[in-house]
């Protein structure tokens, strides 16, 4: 992962404007169902000196300005929201620490997270919060930190981990790197007035030149713009058609609740089975938890052959900003009844290539400037409805390669506790230092026996990890 320059630290997260994307996540979080909040959780060898990490914190939070800024709404939601400078910031506020009152184990530490990531961010203030966790068992530490998905998607988390860790113990990361001004401030009124200002003043030109562009392209080529044109149609049909598969009997609810399950996979041994089902590190991990879900349907005597899956599928550029939100998402009916773990690889590379293939793919880009104007009650009825046609969503943020540290502490693991908007399950991945580290939140009222669902994840990826050897020569 690259480290940033000091340009990219003061442009982390993007425009004063929050996407049309963004603006929907934002728009939406008020209810439990589309809540997008999830929590980055480290473990570290030893407790940090907290001193040291709150200065940490204050320079990085001047360094990176987005995270001193608050959204601030239009009185009406004719324009998107934008991000402002917070003039009332509080570091006390968004950086506080406990003492687990128990044995410290972590089952105690997860319990503590899932809670965490249930409690809703206040909209008035910059929407992230960090908390240092003592008390963990051996003399460990943990740091959670949790932001709200409008300030980044997955990709852009990695690159503020980066920018917020240090390269060994007795390193502070950006000591010497300047502090940018500050951006200038907006007034609810004013960014109405601005932004409507604007756009209308801008209409008519950008109309035109869209119109000239379209008109030069079908000129050209009118035989490959008309057939992009019904391509595009009928993958826009296939995308928002909704899965052929039903919702599993097992993985029933709704509820507010978050249960966090947490466990690591080796990475050379995922990639190795990757490799030998024809497939990738993200189609091993994707197959693991298939054969999990397979196993524990298998537990409660319930056969299922397949599952609808969602996952999200980046569509950055080498030249979109640090931070902010880059992606799509995408959806395919997974073969959870396949008991043959290479098969399933295979299948499931297949199903994923067709679906980053779409030219629909990122069909919301186009809807979302509309659906971000609508009442919020009609917006969070219709979200609900979208995300709610997976069991399970999954996610492989990526790696970090080099070792992290926080305030003198080594950060030992990272699990990243990925948000849960109205689905049964969210599993997700980061693979720090050779180890796959996976996140599972799920519904406790959804997934009524967590122990058994537990082991049989776990299983899955045993079963996975068992097909290197399969396929390894005789000594």
């Amino acid at each position: 992962m690259p480290i940033l320059d000091d340009d990219g630290l003061a442009s982390w997260g993007g425009g004063q404007d929050l996407s049309a994307w963004e603006a929907l996540m934002w728009r939406v979080s008020g209810d439990y169902r589309a809540r997008s909040t999830g929590v980055i959780i480290e473990l570290l060898d030893t407790e940090p000196d907290w001193d040291r990490l709150v200065a940490g914190h204050s320079r990085l939070t001047q360094q990176v300005p987005r995270l001193r800024e608050r959204v601030i709404e239009p009185p009406l939601p004719l324009v998107a929201p934008a991000w402002s400078p917070d003039p009332h910031f509080d570091l006390d506020y968004h950086l506080q620490r406990v003492r687990l009152p128990g044995d410290g184990s972590m089952a105690e530490l997860y319990s503590l997270a899932a809670q965490f990531a249930a409690r809703p961010l206040d909209p008035e203030r910059p929407p992230w919060e960090a908390l240092l966790v003592l008390g963990v068992v051996g003399g460990q530490a943990a740091y959670l930190f949790k932001p709200h998905h409008s300030l980044s998607d997955g990709i852009g988390l990695l690159q503020l981990l980066d920018l917020a860790h240090g390269h060994r113990r007795d390193h502070s990361p950006a000591d010497d790197r300047p502090i940018p001004r500050p951006r200038r401030r907006e007034s609810p009124e004013g960014l109405l007035a601005n932004r409507l200002a604007a756009t209308i003043v801008g209409l008519p030109g950008r109309a035109l030149r869209d119109t000239v562009r379209l008109a030069g392209r079908f000129v050209d080529d009118p035989i490959g713009t008309t057939t992009d044109a019904m391509k595009f149609a009928a993958s826009l049909r296939r995308v928002l058609t909704p899965p052929d598969a039903p919702h599993s009997p097992a993985l029933s609810g709704s509820g507010s609740g978050y249960r966090l399950d947490a466990f690591d996979v080796p990475l050379d041994g995922l990639k190795s089975a990757g490799r030998a089902g024809g497939g990738s590190v993200n189609d091993a991990f994707l197959a693991g938890l298939m054969g999990g879900l397979r196993r524990y349907h298998e537990k409660l005597s319930i056969t299922v052959d397949s599952m609808p899956i969602a996952f999200p599928v980046s569509l950055r550029t080498d030249t979109d900003p640090m931070g902010a939100n880059k992606f799509a998402g995408a959806r395919f009916v997974a073969p959870v009844g396949e008991a043959d773990p290479k098969a399933r690889i295979a299948a499931i590379h297949n199903l994923i290539v067709d679906a980053r293939m779409e030219p629909a793919l990122g069909f919301l880009d186009l809807l979302a400037p509309v659906l971000s104007r609508l009442p919020g009650i009609v917006l969070t009825r219709i979200t609900g409805e979208m995300t709610g046609l997976s069991d399970l969503q999954a996610s492989n943020l990526g790696a970090i390669g080099r070792p992290l540290y926080l305030a003198g502490a080594r950060v030992t693991r990272i699990y990243p506790m990925g948000p849960r908007p109205g689905i049964p399950a969210m599993a997700t991945m980061l693979t720090y230092q050779g180890t796959c580290c996976i996140a599972v939140n799920f519904d406790p009222e959804a997934i009524a026996d967590a122990t058994a669902f537990a082991t049989c994840l776990r299983e899955g990826f045993q079963e996975v990890i068992a097909l290197v050897d399969a396929v390894l020569p005789p000594k």
